[in-house]
This record gives C-alpha cells, structure tokens and sequence, in this order.
C-alpha cells in the first residue's frame, strides 16, 4: 500500500497526475485544470527562486481570494518556503509589524482593492528584508504578476527544490487573530498542515466530485487548510469567492452546482433570511460545516429543513492546533450536530481539565498536530504547551459520554454574577430563538452589588423592531435571574474577526 504523500509539492504532483484534466480552480477570469495549475505553481516557484529565494525563507501573501493567492502559497511551497498569509484587514503597521517578524524577503500582494492600495502605505525603510512586492491585480490592471512569473524558467532547479521538502518542515506560520493583545505566529509542519485537513475532508466524504464554494478568506485556517489544502487532496475544484455577498453566493451554488460551503453561522443566516433566497436552486449543496463562533441550534435546524443540505457538521479548532480539533460525522444526529462539536480528529486527544470529569473546564487537546510552537517565543509555547504535551486552548468546554465537546465558553467571556458563573454563549443560544434577533454577543460588566452583570449587544433583523424590555423580559423567562442580562445594547452589526469570531473585547471597550 502506498502512503499518502505528506509534504504540499507531492501532493500537487500526485494530484495533477490523478486528475490532470479536472478543474481545480474557476474564478471569474480563469479556470484552471490540476495540470495547469501545477504547471503555473511551477514557473510561479521558479520566478521566486530567480528572485534569490532560499529553501526556508517566508514569503507574505496579502490579497483577497483570487486564483493568484491559490498559486502563490503552493509556489511558496515548491520552492522550499514558508507561507505567511497576512489578513487582508491588516493596516500597513500591522501588516509592516509581521513583515518584520518574519524577515519575509518577498510579498505578493493586491493590488488596488476596494479603492485602496495597502502596499504603498508600508514603510520600506523598517523593513530591510523586504526586497520584493509582486502586486496582483484585482480592481484595476495595475498588477506585476504576470512579469514577476515570466522570470520563472529553470524549471529544472524548481523540481529539485520541491523534491528537497521534507514533512516535518514548516509550511506555514499563521499568525492568531490577536484579540488579546499582539498577535503571535503559529509554527506548523507540511505533515500537520495536510494530515489535520484531510481529515477534516474525511469527515465531510470530500471527494472529487465536490465543487467547493470558498468564501472563508484564504489567509485564515478555514480558508487555507479546510479550503486549499482540502481540495488539493482530495482532487475537488475550489470556487473562491472575493468577497462574501449573498446574493453572490447564491447565484455561485446556482450556476456552479456547487456542493459544498463551509462557513462561520453569518453566511447561512444570512443566506436564510435573504429576501431573494428562493430565486436560486440551491439544491447542489450537500455538504456545510460551520464553527467559529457559538451556533445557535434554531439556525443548524433550518440549514438542514429550509436549505435542505444533507450533512451539516459542526467543527472546533484553533490556529495552534494545525487548524482543527474535534468535528461531527456524517451519521451523527441533528441534536449532536447542533449542540456539540464532536470528537477528535486527526489523532487529537481531548481532555478537560477539570476536578470532575462532569464539570466544565478548559479544553486540552493533545497529538502529532499540535503546533511546532509560537515564532521567536518559547516563553509563550511553553506557557500554551505544558511538559506533557497538552496544548491549553483557553477554551472551556465539558465532554459528555459518547465524547463530544461541547464548548461553553472562552475562559476570559465567563463573569461571575452574584458568585455564580456564567456563560455567556448559553444566553446567547436563548437569543437566537427570540423572534427578531439576528445574532447577539453577551459580555460581563462590572456592578458594585453583584460584582459583574450581563450586558447584551443585540443585532435585530431588518424590518423587526425590538426593545430592551422585551429581550430581557425572554431571556428571564429562560434562564436564572442571576443569568439574565441588566441591560441591552441594540447595534446594526457585531464586531467580528476574519475568522467570524465576535471581538469581545471591542464590546467591553464601547460599554
């Protein structure tokens, strides 16, 4: 029996020799083969190597999902780099600051975008190691690409240099979203970064017949691993999108017969309360996986009734832990599927770490993807893995007795309200269910009698009018008092993260 191969370039030769004629990527202006795109991620690595790129060396990738960013990190890849993908929110300091982390001597980046251009905004003169911008064009033709991959001829040096990757190599170092002060870069290994999304894919029955919607952005886990690396093994054809609009969206199921679309709680509400909804056959889509934030059990239950989507699965991960952790299966039931996150995958195991097995605690996850460690900070990795291997993901979570997880909370989101705990995601599940209510974040604010309340930030559906006597008027009848929240904030949108996330700490902030 012949073993999977367990480093990028081998995987895109094997692939492409699989299925060299099936489409691998359609984007509006191209469409690629597995041949073709093996064929443009091997002159893309050349012209990086003609530009003095080491084996080792990192190269940043700041740009929306184009096919561009497709090729780039596999070219990366090829020619013996390591990927760094920048969040395309970053400002110009932001995006300089991990620049400079990584003494990354090549960036691919967008070029003008949404009316703005971020590479003219980064300060060449604090960032020595950058030698090379490579713009990629999207809103205008302004772009360098296709110069930078006319360099790229000795084909001959690009195959050395791929078959010289080992798997225990890093691949990648994705930074964390950050929420908690300066974001730090996640060290992940060839082996971890494919062994962790194929087993993501082997959840979802992921096969070559998949078309595969991406709206999750390329330079999160979601996006790359789940999305890039997913396809890429499998042999399905990856269908970026530039930026989520749902009606978009749906006119790409419609016309791309597309199957599967991951994607944080957000997309699916708001592609089930789109007034258009049933103007789109939407009934290609057989596969959906969504995590990332709390998912309200009403809305699983209507992915599976209103959009009639065979298998939705609910996953857990974290960006130290290759990207994934725990996810349903298939066969699992509706209630597993909307109030857990299901077992471990890809060889973790799980633990909570807890006095008593039945009580919530912090979630541990431990096995071969891990995370090699933090960037430059061994103070961090030893205080984020312990001397037995546990990685500690700040997450609280119980484990019921067909071990499921079921994550109640982040251990900073719990306030203690008159000495009891609380969670806040439990009354942001109670939310969801009140007619009206679009999404909702709950946060702990101080109180001199109570020591904290709760405080929700409710986002309302269109045309709905609500009140804050109503909302808290609900969730008492739901909930111990001590549980309800004393006051209510109405906005017209969360504050979330790339990743779907909602940014606490912005909320405790505006309150």
């Amino acid at each position: 029996m012949t073993t999977a191969p367990r480093t990028i370039p081998a995987v895109l030769d094997r692939i492409a020799q699989q299925y060299g004629d099936h489409e691998a990527v359609v984007t509006d202006d191209r469409r690629l083969t597995y041949t073709q795109l093996r064929d443009e991620v091997r002159r893309a690595a050349a012209a990086m190597i003609d530009l003095g790129i080491a084996p080792g060396d990192r190269i940043a990738i700041w740009s929306p999902n184009t096919w561009h960013w497709v090729v780039a990190c596999l070219a990366t890849s090829y020619a013996g780099g390591v990927l760094v993908p920048l969040n395309t929110r970053y400002t110009a300091s932001e995006a300089g600051d991990i620049l400079a982390r990584t003494a990354a001597p090549l960036l691919i980046a967008a070029g003008e975008f949404l009316g703005a251009d971020r590479t003219a905004d980064l300060d060449r003169a604090a960032l020595p190691a950058l030698r090379h911008i490579v713009r990629v064009p999207i809103d205008t033709d302004d772009g360098t690409w296709d110069e930078f991959v006319s360099r790229g001829v000795d084909l001959a040096a690009v195959d050395e240099r791929a078959a010289a990757v080992r798997p225990d190599d890093v691949s990648d170092i994705l930074f964390t979203s950050g929420t908690t002060g300066r974001s730090k870069g996640v060290l992940c290994a060839h082996r971890q970064s494919l062994d962790a999304s194929a087993a993501w894919a082997e959840c979802g029955q992921l096969t070559s017949a998949d078309r595969y919607l991406c709206i999750n952005p390329f330079f999160h886990n979601f996006g790359y691993k789940a999305g890039i690396l997913t396809c890429l093994q499998t042999g399905a054809t990856l269908i970026p999108q530039l930026t989520f609009d749902p009606e978009k969206a749906m006119a790409a199921v419609t016309g791309q017969r597309i199957t599967v679309l991951p994607g944080p709680p957000t997309i699916y509400q708001t592609i089930l309360d789109h007034p258009n909804r049933a103007a789109y056959d939407l009934s290609s889509l057989r596969f959906a996986v969504t995590g990332a934030a709390v998912v309200p059990v009403v809305l699983i239950e209507r992915m599976q009734s209103e959009l009639d989507i065979d298998i939705v699965l609910t996953a857990y991960g974290l960006t130290e832990a290759s990207g994934f952790g725990t996810m349903c299966r298939a066969d699992d039931d509706a209630v597993t599927v909307a109030t857990t996150c299901g077992r471990p995958i890809a060889d973790f195991e799980l633990r909570i770490d807890s006095a008593d097995e039945h009580e919530a605690g912090e979630v541990l996850l431990r096995g071969p993807n891990v995370m090699l460690g933090y960037l430059d900070d061994p103070e961090a990795t030893a205080a984020t893995i312990d001397a037995d291997g546990w990685l500690h993901t700040g997450d609280v979570g119980t484990v019921d007795d067909n071990g499921n997880l079921r994550i109640t909370d982040r251990l900073k989101d719990m306030y203690i309200c008159g000495g009891f705990n609380v969670y806040p995601a439990e009354i942001e599940q109670v939310l969801a269910r009140l007619d009206g209510v679009a999404e909702s974040a709950v946060i702990g604010m101080p109180d001199e009698r109570l020591g904290e309340v709760g405080k929700a930030f409710v986002v309302v559906k269109p045309g709905v009018t609500l009140d804050e006597q109503t909302v808290i008027a609900y969730v008492r009848e739901h909930l111990a008092n001590f549980k309800t929240p004393r006051s209510v904030e109405f906005l017209d949108v969360l504050p979330r993260n790339p990743g779907g996330k909602v940014v606490k700490p912005l909320l405790r902030k505006r309150a």
